[in-house]
């Protein structure tokens, strides 16, 4: 299992990012995780599939914004260490 920790800054809260984000990873299929909103106004997500060509598609989404009101201007990507995931939702 392939797991990445993303942490994406730009215009990434209140304009339908969390619920794209989760819509994304149900679209591509086989991406689990949890997405959910930080304090410093970046979103913070953790994804793991066990197709890299699924994660990579799923995080080129990230980099183009997953609504039409995002503008993402920096994403974080790094190999993750979480748990293991069965779903894909939005945490508090």
């Amino acid at each position: 299992m392939k797991k990445l920790h993303l942490i994406v800054s730009g215009r990434v809260q209140g304009v339908g990012f969390r619920y794209g984000t989760m819509q994304v990873a149900q679209d591509i299929g086989e991406i689990y995780g949890r997405v959910w909103n930080n304090d410093d106004g970046t979103v913070e997500i953790y994804a793991q599939s066990s197709d890299s060509l699924k994660l990579a598609q799923f995080v080129q989404e990230i980099r183009k914004g997953p609504t039409p009101f995002a503008k993402v201007t920096y994403v974080d990507a790094h190999i993750g260490n979480f748990k293991d995931y069965h779903d894909f939702k939005m945490a508090n």
